[in-house]
This record gives structure tokens, sequence and C-alpha cells, in this order.
């Protein structure tokens, strides 16, 4: 599997980025068998979060032969400062580790949330306690929605955040506005030369009311493996971006693995056919989800 340096970090992260949301509702031996396929896919980096269930703790067992081997991002969602630190020493003790690469403040996508994140007494206050302490490598940032490209550029002036994880793929990227929120953000991070990983590659749209919910994913995702196939290949055709997050259901992770392998294969033409502008192809936050 390709890998891309993660920015200033120089992390040399594999392009397809274990996202570990999709462990949090799952059995120790269905996480086993998908932790153990990434690995065997050339898979080096992992994002898990303290808010995604029971993921941290699918996780830990594994940390004793596979630390040295992957990078390691964990996240915390609280906004003061005491609280991102008791939720940090927790994740250490629930992944079994004395540390771990990247704690991102997460699920920033509002300016609200980064008064809050980044203002006295707040959550980034309580990272950087962990970074002195060595319970952390480098601090990042995460966020949904429509907003969220301009709120990470605004982070970026804020603080030198060594990561920025933001959403990207073909319907986000057919909104002019976004686009060129998205593309401001690229730039920016290029000159702090910070690491830029995206989220929601295949999102399909918000659930509809009346949908059977086949997934875990809060989102209904594509599940074809030729629209797949689609957006993977269109978010890694932009250089900038290091690597994308995996969906948060199991299920689709063997699919998301394919489609990295047969992405070069893909044509902008293809993309288009695959993932044509209709009402079931939307944004995910169509609905202000997640």
């Amino acid at each position: 599997m390709e890998t891309r340096r993660l920015g200033r970090l120089e992390h040399m992260s594999s392009v397809i980025i274990y996202g570990g949301a999709a462990l949090g509702r799952v059995s120790q031996d269905v996480a086993d068998t998908s932790i153990q396929l990434a690995l065997d896919s050339g898979i080096n980096h992992f994002d898990t979060a303290a808010s995604y269930g029971e993921s941290e703790l699918r996780l830990g067992p594994w940390m004793s032969t596979i630390r040295e081997r992957i990078f390691l991002a964990t996240k915390t969602t609280k906004r003061s400062r005491d609280d991102a630190l008791r939720e940090i020493e927790h994740s250490l003790e629930r992944l079994q580790v004395q540390s771990v690469d990247l704690l991102q403040l997460h699920s920033i996508g509002e300016l609200e949330q980064l008064d809050l994140a980044t203002g006295p007494d707040g959550a980034l206050e309580g990272a950087i306690a962990a970074q002195e302490q060595g319970l952390i490598g480098a601090i990042g940032i995460t966020g949904h929605g429509h907003q969220a490209p301009a709120v990470h550029r605004e982070a970026l002036r804020r603080y030198p955040f060594a990561t920025v994880l933001t959403p990207l793929n073909p319907v986000l990227s057919r909104d002019a506005a976004y686009k060129r929120d998205f593309d401001a953000l690229v730039a920016d991070i290029r000159t702090q030369d910070a690491g830029l990983m995206t989220i929601k590659a295949v999102s399909r749209r918000p659930w509809p009311e009346e949908a059977e919910r086949r997934y875990a994913t809060w989102y209904e995702p594509l599940d074809e493996q030729s629209q797949i196939d689609a957006a993977v290949a269109f978010v890694l055709s932009h250089e900038s971006v290091t690597g994308l997050a995996t969906a948060g259901d199991v299920t689709l992770f063997p699919r998301i693995i394919q489609a990295e392998a047969r992405r070069r294969e893909v044509s902008p033409t293809s993309i288009e056919q695959a993932l044509p502008v209709s009402v079931e192809y939307v944004s995910p936050f169509a609905d202000g989800g997640p």
C-alpha cells in the first residue's frame, strides 16, 4: 500500500487509515479479524477515539505486539482542560499504552466549538499538558459539517496543529463554497507543513427516514464496489491528502482496501459516471448530521 508523509511529523502513513469507529460495537473476535486484515494490507496508521464505543478496548490487546509498527491516534470530545486531560489518560489505559502518537481535538466543525476548545481552560490546554507529560506526541484537530474546512483554517491561525482531519468526497467537492474553503485549507496546511487527512469518502447521503440501517455508520454509505472504487480514487487523487479514514462499519473495510489497490485504474470520467449528481448522492451533512 502507498504511504505518504504526514506533514512535519514525518511519519510515512498508509493512504488508508484504519477508522476505529468500526470497532465500537463489535466483538473482540470480529475486531481481531478486521485488525489483522488491516495489518496484512499494509496499513500502519490507526485512528480511534474515546467516544467510539469499545473501539479503544478492542485495539488494546494488540498493542503489546504492534505498537512499535503503527502510528496510533486517538481523540477527545471534551472541551475543558481537566476533562480533556482525564479522557486522554483514560484512553491510554483502555489502549494499554504509555502514549499515543497523535491526540486530536474531535468534532470541531463550528466556531463555537473551536472557541470552547481553544479558549482559556479549554481542551487544547489539556492536550498541551498531556504532551508535556509525554502522554501524547502531537496535537491535531478534526471536524464534521460543511463549515469544517473554514473552521479548521481558523484553528490553524490560533495554534499550529500538526494534523487536520476534515471531510472530502466527490459530492462535497462539487459544492463551490465547500471546494473554495477546502482549497484554502490545503494552502494553509502546506504553509504550515501540517498533515491533511480526510473522512466521509464513502458516504452516500443521510439515512432516509424509511431506510433500513444496514450499516453501523450514522450516514448511509456507498456499498457498491464500483462506487467505492470511484470515491476512494477521487480522494486519493489529491496529492495534498495523506490518507482517508475508513468508514465506521467493519463490513465495508475490505471493499475500501480493494478500492485502494485498483484506484489508479479509475479515471475522472469513471468517477463522474459512478457517482453522478442525483438525489441519492448528496452531502452526509445535508440534514445537519451527525
